[in-house]
């Protein structure tokens, strides 16, 4: 790190100090504090004034403070007026927009789903559309984030997409005008299981409003339905808001039962949250799917569940990001959103599972087995501390194949349904059509799709090693070989290949509600969960610690 760069970190580590500390009884902190900062502005001048260089100098104080809150950890960040909008998606479950998910395919921009209800749906915008100018603007080299805050303002003002379509030779104009998008936390909620008795809600987000959508999604799938029980997903839930979390668990716990703990440096932080409401399901079973993907606000739910012997919790491992964070607004529209705390949950356990070091390069630390403190769930059932929640059972989602991923990364599955909605008002043929697969394989054929195998990538090795040597025949025989093999993969992986295709077809026609029931059948971890909920003996079993 460099002089200058030396002097920023710690001229904006004491400005940033005087927020954090603002009750400290030390004399002397406010001393350092004084003490630095007039170094720092002294340097912050003169650099400004007298480089060699002329610099920006709003680029040099972000650098500065950028490198300050790196040192702390990942979740202190500055937030500029571009991002506030994001942290309002969260603090008010809405915002301003034509209701439309985006995303990279192929280096472009496409609509990954418009939302039903609202003005891109309603004017016949699909997904699969490219867009291409918003208001004019050439989208060519933005990113999904930039595109997205274009089409996104102020309520009731219009904008203006231009749209590339499979099948037309022109681009296509569509004027929007924004309204107020309410951002749905529960993705989907129906019934699983052959017969259909279980109930089933995928929740992805905490964002204000989750656990009244919860609830509600409880006395639907309740109405009129004798069910088994209830399963709660929240694998690649990344979290949100802890007031939510803490109410969703009040939908299934009885009242005043703790459900987290925070602890931080000041006594403002220290609070206790518990359950406040009368529960909608105090009895019925419950499995809660998590994974890697599942932090925050999702492992205080599943984390309370786990400790008060309230649910099952099964899939994979889950984040471990126990770190609380408060946003305070700053000048010029910007903001801190800063780690105030951490939280324990009710057997008293921290789920954070890094310790960052604060030091020159601010090392992620994590926590090695023997140093994890074990503790002790309602039933006495043993978990740890410091690595997230373990799950009761362990079942690892299903990995894609090798071929599946490359037709995944060349978007092929998503190009095939493009060109095919745009030929057909629906879906006309059903899963397992022959005739839908053998004209999905011809496009992937005229598309010259191609992927390497690891056998092919050590031949290539062992190719160029031989730099003349005898053998080459024998290798181009290898390659004959492993290339039969790889077309012989596409009726070898026939079953998943069509699941994928299908599902790709069925947003185009049914959106992501329509895509979510289509895929629960084939979904083995939802499937083990209600094998688990239908077994009472071994629900019940594992609760109790004796399985």
């Amino acid at each position: 790190m460099s002089k200058m760069r030396k002097f920023l970190v710690a001229g904006l580590l004491a400005l940033t100090s005087l927020a954090l500390i603002g009750v400290a009884r030390n004399p002397d902190i406010y001393f350092l504090i004084k003490k630095n900062f007039t170094i720092f502005s002294e340097v912050y001048r003169e650099i400004s004034l007298e480089y060699v260089d002329e610099v920006d100098p709003e680029k040099l104080m972000r650098k500065g403070i950028d490198a300050m809150l790196e040192s702390l950890d990942p979740y202190t960040v500055m937030v500029d007026e571009a991002q506030q909008q994001n942290m309002e998606i969260i603090s008010r479950g809405s915002y301003g927009g034509v209701g439309l998910d985006v995303g990279f395919r192929d280096g472009q921009i496409v609509v990954i789903a418009p939302i039903e209800g609202y003005s891109a749906y309603r004017k016949g915008i699909r997904a699969g559309d490219v867009i291409v100018e918003v208001d004019g603007v050439s989208v060519r080299d933005l990113m999904p984030e930039e595109v997205q805050e274009l089409i996104n303002g102020e309520l009731g003002s219009n904008v203006t997409l231009t749209i590339e379509r499979y099948g037309l030779e022109n681009p296509i104009e569509f004027e929007l005008e924004r309204q107020r998008i309410e951002v749905k936390n529960v993705a989907y909620a129906g019934l699983v299981g052959d017969p259909r008795e279980v109930g089933y809600i995928l929740l992805n987000r905490f964002s204000k409003g989750a656990a009244g959508e919860v609830r509600q999604a409880i006395e639907d799938l309740t109405s009129g339905n004798q069910l088994d029980g209830m399963i709660l997903d929240l694998r690649n839930n990344p979290g949100g808001l802890l007031e939510e979390a803490v109410a969703t668990v009040d939908k299934f716990i009885p009242q005043n039962e703790m459900v987290v703990e925070t602890r931080g440096r000041q006594s403002k932080h220290n609070n206790l949250f518990k359950t406040q409401e009368t529960p909608v399901l105090p009895d019925m079973p419950l499995v809660v799917l998590q994974n890697g993907g599942s932090a925050s606000a999702s492992e205080i739910v599943a984390g309370a569940f786990q400790d008060l012997d309230r649910a099952v919790i099964m899939g994979e491992q889950s984040f471990g990001k126990g770190l609380v964070q408060t946003i305070t607004q700053l000048s010029y529209n910007t903001a801190l959103k800063m780690t105030i705390s951490r939280y324990y949950i009710p057997s008293g356990r921290s789920i954070q599972s890094i310790t960052y070091t604060h030091d020159d390069d601010n090392s992620a630390v994590l926590k090695p087995d023997s140093l994890r403190k074990e503790f002790k769930t309602r039933n006495g059932r043993i978990v740890y501390d410091g690595d997230g929640i373990a799950p009761d059972i362990n079942v690892d989602d299903q990995e894609p194949s090798l071929l599946v991923t490359s037709l995944l990364k060349e978007n092929l599955f998503f190009n095939f349904a493009n060109q095919y909605a745009s030929k057909h008002d629906s879906l006309d043929d059903s899963l397992g059509s022959d005739e839908l697969y053998n004209q999905f394989t011809a496009f992937v054929s005229q598309e010259d799709f191609q992927y390497q195998t690891p056998s092919e990538q050590h031949l290539s090795k062992i190719d160029s090693l031989l730099n003349g040597i005898d053998g080459k025949e024998q290798l181009q025989e290898l390659g004959k070989i492993i290339e039969e093999k790889k077309k012989r993969q596409f009726e070898q992986e026939r079953s998943d290949l069509e699941k994928r295709l299908y599902l790709e077809l069925i947003a185009r026609y049914k959106g992501q509600q329509g895509q979510a029931a289509a895929w629960l059948p084939h979904d083995q971890v939802v499937n083990q969960a209600i094998t688990i909920l239908r077994n009472n003996g071994q629900y019940n079993s594992i609760l109790a610690g004796s399985n």
